[in-house]
């Protein structure tokens, strides 16, 4: 798969240049990654889903709000642009899928990785499956990805968990942001369907906001 193949998706995207930062581009689907391990790749199922109708409301996407799981080593990975991964336990790459899963990142794609709570020490592991030579560093909080359309100083607070503060890592390959993993923050609980975890309005809204800019720095970036 090409570079090139990621540039026609985001060719597809247009900036009408209004004040809300709105942006416009041809039906697509974001995808949920199926992993290994144990660990339930299938939490929070919907998450994405009212993340997308969000998306399509404030930003102006049009999105599909159908989300597949797709396969680590699958080459239908390389149908979706963004891959969202989620989970509380184990996660195992194999050889072949931490190379499909790198050549699918070199390629454009993007994979944003928010732990659930008890992903953390399996996950550091396996990403280095993927990139053994580029470390996981700490996003500053003058990161563009804080400062798409919603400004944020780091990642919201969704739920508690330990009680450490929220962290934003990433993975940079080249100079671009392939991997984003979000720590101690639970966004993806807070895009679920409210009754799930009864969390108050307001954190759902910076959740869904943070998200939203996770979706348009990957187009854009």
């Amino acid at each position: 798969m090409k570079n090139f193949l990621f540039g026609l998706l985001v060719l597809c995207l247009t900036f009408t240049g209004t004040t809300n930062n709105s942006f416009a581009q041809g039906s697509f689907q974001l995808a949920v990654l199926k992993y290994n391990g144990g660990g339930d790749y299938y939490a929070n199922p919907s998450a994405l889903p009212n993340l997308i109708e969000f998306c399509n409301q404030q930003l102006g996407t049009k999105m599909t709000k159908d989300v597949p799981y797709v396969e680590a080593g699958s080459p239908d990975l390389f149908n979706y642009p963004l891959i969202h991964m989620t989970g509380h336990g184990n996660v195992v790459f194999s050889g072949q899928e931490a190379a499909n899963l790198r050549k699918y990142l070199q390629s454009g794609g993007f994979l944003h990785i928010d732990d659930n709570y008890g992903m953390d020490q399996f996950i550091r592991v396996e990403l280095k499956k993927i990139f053994p030579n580029n470390q996981l560093v700490e996003l500053p909080f003058n990161h563009p990805i804080f400062h798409q359309k919603y400004n944020f100083n780091g990642l919201p607070k969704i739920h508690e968990h330990d009680g450490k503060r929220p962290q934003a890592f990433g993975i940079i390959d080249n100079g671009r942001l392939v991997v984003l993993y979000t720590f101690e923050t639970d966004l993806s609980d807070g895009w679920e369907d409210q009754p799930v975890h009864n969390d108050p309005q307001e954190k759902r809204q910076q959740a869904l906001q943070m998200g939203a800019n996770i979706v348009m720095y990957a187009f854009m970036e």
